[in-house]
């Protein structure tokens, strides 16, 4: 659910291309507790808080609670820029985890990637979350060349997080380029698996790199009605199609890894076989 478009930050690489001038879009907290009612209806473990940066919503704590009450886990995808007391908080409760995004070691090349100087910030919280023993996931996203990833990772295992994936630049939003057209090879063959994306004007997609391809909207429908829609059937078919028939593996997916935004429920299952072909990697 990416409950806004407002972000402190405006990464280069922002697949959402969100910033300091985002809004929190159409989508108001009644919208978002009805989707939330009808994901768990539908059999949904657990809802995903995006944006933007979803710590800038001012409803994220009753949208936490409500997400919790009705038996669904809760992760919140957070830059970890500012996180305000009352939040730690809510991120403190059982059945709730954090993810976050991280570039490089050096604080400058971090930096580079964010457009603020956030290295620290982010670090401590990083610390604080594990202080606190809350979930935590990180994903380092290759977004320069000759980019210190590998010393990243490190970083991050020194302050004690087990759970570090690693992706490539994503071609959508702002990390594509000027002249392309949306392109299916920057995805991972994991879209509809039992996920959802859900936008701040309500529109949904089958995942939140898809987001030329719009299978409806939870202000007209309900999300019942849109996942058993032929619009919704028709682009999956295509999609899997087209990912079937591609000839090579999108970089890193078949280590096997699964994108820094992907549910954690998302891992590795398959290797990429044969040489140079992917096979069913998730669960």
């Amino acid at each position: 659910m990416e409950i806004t478009g407002k972000c402190q930050l405006e990464c280069s690489h922002c697949y959402a291309s969100s910033g300091p001038d985002g809004t929190h879009g159409t989508m108001n907290s009644n919208d978002w507790r009805r989707v939330i009612d009808q994901a768990a209806a539908c059999g949904a473990g657990m809802v995903q808080f995006i944006g933007g940066e979803p710590t800038l919503h001012p409803d994220l704590e009753p949208l936490v609670t409500h997400a919790l009450s009705c038996g669904l886990e809760v992760e919140v995808f957070s830059n970890l820029v500012h996180v305000p007391p009352q939040l730690w908080e809510v991120f403190d409760r059982p059945g709730v985890r954090l993810a976050t995004s991280w570039y490089s070691d050096d604080p400058q090349e971090h930096a580079a990637v964010t457009g603020r100087p956030t290295h620290a910030r982010t670090r401590a919280n990083i610390a604080e979350a594990k202080r606190r023993e809350i979930p935590l996931r990180v994903g380092v996203i290759g977004v320069l060349g000759a980019q210190r990833s590998d010393q990243a990772r490190q970083e991050l295992t020194t302050l004690g997080v087990d759970e570090v994936r690693y992706d490539d630049l994503r071609g959508v939003g702002r990390g594509a380029p000027d002249t392309s057209p949306p392109d299916t090879s920057v995805l991972c063959g994991r879209y509809a698996h039992g996920n959802l994306a859900i936008a701040p004007d309500g529109t949904v997609w089958p995942c939140v790199f898809t987001r030329w391809l719009s299978v409806g909207n939870v202000r007209e429908q309900s999300l019942d009605a849109i996942l058993g829609s032929d619009r919704m059937a028709t682009v999956v078919g295509q999609l899997r199609e087209e990912f079937t028939h591609r000839a090579v593996c999108v970089p890193k997916m078949c280590d096997p890894q699964c994108g820094p935004s992907c549910s954690p429920a998302c891992e590795p299952k398959g290797d990429c076989i044969p040489a140079g072909t992917c096979a069913p990697n998730y669960e």
